[in-house]
This record gives C-alpha cells, sequence and structure tokens, in this order.
C-alpha cells in the first residue's frame, strides 16, 4: 500500500473514530447544523427567503482539522431572487461536503410563494427539487484490503418542501429539504446520512433592548431517520445594526463565538465552534472554522437582520 493511501486510511480512520466520540451528530452527519444557520436557513427552509424583499447570494464554508489534507470540508452556495409581483421568491442552493474519501454534491432549485394573514403576519410555503450525488472511494484507501476494496457511487433525485410562518419580528418554521424514498442503507459506515431524510424546525425572534441594540435569539432542531435529535441554541446582539456579537450551544455539547459585520448590500460572518465536554477539554478538541458571505442587491432600502 503507497504512502499516500496510508495517510488516507489514517484520516479516515481518525474521522470516525471522533464522529463515534461524539455521539455522531457532527454537521457532516446532519449536513446543514452549521452554526451560522440563523441568517443563512434557505437551503434549510426556502421559505425563508422570502424574509427578504432584496435578491442576494451567499457562500459559506466550513473546515475542520486545519491543515489536514482530506479533513472534513463544507462549500455551501445559495442565491435567491424575489418575484414581487406574487408574493414569491425562486433560486437555487448547492452544497459540496466532503469527509475523507466520502463526497456529496447537491444542487436544488426552489420556488417559494407567501400568503398575507394580518397587517403583519405571513404564512410562506416552498418547494424545492433537484438532485444528490454521493461518492466513496474505499478503493482508494487500500484496494487489497477486503474492507476498502468496494467503491460507492449513488445519485438520485431529491425534493422537499417547507413551511414558515414569518413577520418582521419573527420566523417559525418545519422543513424536510431532504426527502428520500429510497435509502442507501449501509453502503456507508457513516450509514449513508446524506441521503436519509432530513427534518428541521427552526426559529427566532428579533427584540428591540434599545435604539442602537437589538437581540435576536434563535433555534434550530433537526433530525434525521435512524439517529438522534441535534439542537441548536444562539444569541446575537446587534450593535447600531452593524456589529453582531453571538454564543451558540449544540446539544452534542459543542459551542460556538460568532461574529459577523452587516452594511445594507454586504455581510461578513465568522464562527469558531468547539467541543465543551470533558474529554474536548482536556484534551484534542475538534475545532471548526465557518466564514460566510453575503451580497444583496435590488431593494436593500431595509437591512436584512432577522
Amino acid at each position: 500500500m503507497c504512502i499516500n493511501a496510508y495517510k488516507k486510511q489514517l484520516l479516515f480512520i481518525l474521522c470516525l473514530i471522533l464522529l463515534a466520540g461524539e455521539n455522531r451528530l457532527m454537521a457532516q452527519q446532519q449536513i446543514y447544523a452549521y452554526s451560522q444557520y440563523a441568517d443563512n436557513l434557505t437551503p434549510i427552509n426556502p421559505a425563508y427567503s422570502l424574509l427578504d424583499k432584496a435578491g442576494s447570494v451567499s457562500l459559506m464554508g466550513r473546515k475542520q482539522f486545519i491543515g489536514v489534507e482530506g479533513a472534513p470540508t463544507s462549500l455551501l452556495f445559495s442565491g435567491s431572487l424575489p418575484v414581487e409581483s406574487i408574493g414569491g421568491a425562486a433560486g437555487i442552493y448547492v452544497l459540496n461536503d466532503q469527509v475523507a474519501v466520502e463526497k456529496q454534491l447537491e444542487v436544488n432549485a426552489f420556488f417559494a410563494k407567501a400568503v398575507q394573514l394580518s397587517a403583519n403576519d405571513y404564512l410562506a410555503v416552498s418547494l424545492n427539487a433537484g438532485v444528490r450525488n454521493y461518492t466513496a472511494d474505499y478503493s482508494s484507501l487500500d484496494a487489497y484490503d477486503p474492507q476498502f476494496r468496494d467503491d460507492v457511487r449513488e445519485t438520485k433525485p431529491n425534493i422537499g418542501f417547507g413551511v414558515m410562518f414569518y413577520s418582521s419580528k419573527y420566523y417559525i418554521g418545519l422543513s424536510v429539504p431532504e426527502l428520500t424514498i429510497r435509502s442507501l442503507g449501509n453502503a456507508s459506515v457513516q450509514d449513508a446520512n446524506y441521503l436519509k431524510n432530513h427534518y428541521y424546525f427552526s426559529g427566532a425572534y428579533l427584540a428591540d433592548l434599545s435604539e442602537d441594540i437589538k437581540f435576536k435569539p434563535s433555534t434550530l432542531v433537526s433530525f434525521v431517520n435512524g439517529d438522534n435529535m441535534l439542537a441548536d441554541f444562539t444569541g446575537t446582539i446587534y450593535l447600531k445594526e452593524q456589529l453582531g456579537l453571538g454564543a451558540g450551544y449544540r446539544t452534542n455539547k459543542r459551542a460556538s463565538g460568532i461574529i459577523s459585520v452587516n452594511t445594507d448590500t454586504f455581510k461578513v460572518g465568522y464562527s469558531y465552534q468547539f467541543g465543551v465536554s470533558s474529554g474536548n477539554l482536556g484534551g484534542f478538541n475538534t475545532a471548526i472554522h465557518e466564514v460566510s458571505l453575503s451580497y444583496r442587491f435590488g431593494n436593500t432600502a431595509e437591512r436584512k437582520l432577522l
């Protein structure tokens, strides 16, 4: 076995040990469980795109084990355009996710439509459709080892939907962005959670603490068939609607610090997520770095904070 294959196998085994040590609730298991979810919810529930009257494009990147080749990495792109004549929005999002020799590429288009319930309250529904491609190059670890002899190649259509109640001060949503009729089963050592149904509940509220200070508590609860429930709780303070400072906790014993800079057209965010269990604090800490960049265009008269 060549040296490169040996390194890949060691990295792959390390990732599996860490995934198991954190109760299999890493972001690569529930793929949309990222720290900055409260401001980038469209891939989780496309109905969220209706909260912004402007068009937008966003890019988010996640990296674990900085400097290690093949370490868990995710890139998420999304873009949406309002269709004001019918109270709707349309767009696309693309996910490229990789853990060692396992990769997923997902492309979805979506459409969302809102109905006004009262002067300030709306009900929105969304539908997304696309394809998911999953590959696992196990033979690159060791072609002569029967445990790593068979590669996995799987491409299947994807469909999803979402519902959201919202106003200028809050949103509450339920969504299933990844609805799969047929599961990949046990072909992957991670039990192919990439290709299972994903269920999400999301909510946030924007409170005015003073003329220059706003506070936004938010939550995201996610569930994958055959796995445990994962919940995020985040609180963010906005100073003069320009600087956002936040902290979050995830129920797999991980915490995060979040900072963002907001303008009418641009938003840049960074988060640092780390383990808070006794094992993490006393030894190896699997920190995750996350960077986001958003650009708004068109109707940007009102700054996007919710």
